[in-house]
């Protein structure tokens, strides 16, 4: 009976070692590759998408177009781990009073994130599917004037 007790703590001992010393997972290690600078060339311009680590439970972006020397914003995003999972949580001007609005992680994978909110008028999916390592595609799509809609833009690294 001491032997098995000492086996039993000498093994526990062991695990919580193992355990202390093992970076926490946050899983926003899946969501690296979508850190850069993006650009979507239009007709209409160049539009750019940026992405920065807050931290290890939140990624911070921006929509934007420069017009001769001016940066113009016009969508920042929080891209948040909660307890209740991820959220990407866009704040659009001029929509929605500026107020932000939370779309749920439906997928998150090196290669795909999805979010998805049912509730909100249009979009009620945001995708980004990564390409290869300088390309991707971001989309939006749900349902407006009650017919199914989606938009998508190729974007590419600049940095």
């Amino acid at each position: 009976m001491y032997i098995r007790n000492k086996i039993s703590v000498a093994i526990l001992s062991l695990i919580m070692l193992c355990t202390c010393t093992l970076k926490p997972i946050t899983g926003r290690e899946k969501l690296d590759w979508l850190i850069g600078t993006w650009v979507n060339k239009t007709s209409k311009g160049k539009i750019y998408e940026t992405w920065r680590k807050e931290n290890t439970n939140e990624l911070s972006g921006k929509n934007y177009i420069l017009k001769e020397k001016d940066t113009i914003v016009f969508e920042t995003i929080r891209l948040v781990k909660e307890q209740e999972g991820w959220f990407y949580i866009p704040s659009v001007k001029n929509q929605n009073d500026g107020l932000p609005v939370r779309f749920a992680a439906a997928t998150i994978s090196k290669t795909q994130l999805m979010f998805k909110n049912l509730e909100h008028d249009f979009p009620q999916t945001i995708a980004y599917t990564k390409i290869t390592g300088d390309s991707l595609v971001a989309e939006i799509s749900g349902i407006k004037n009650g017919q199914e809609r989606k938009q998508s833009f190729p974007m590419k690294r600049l940095k």
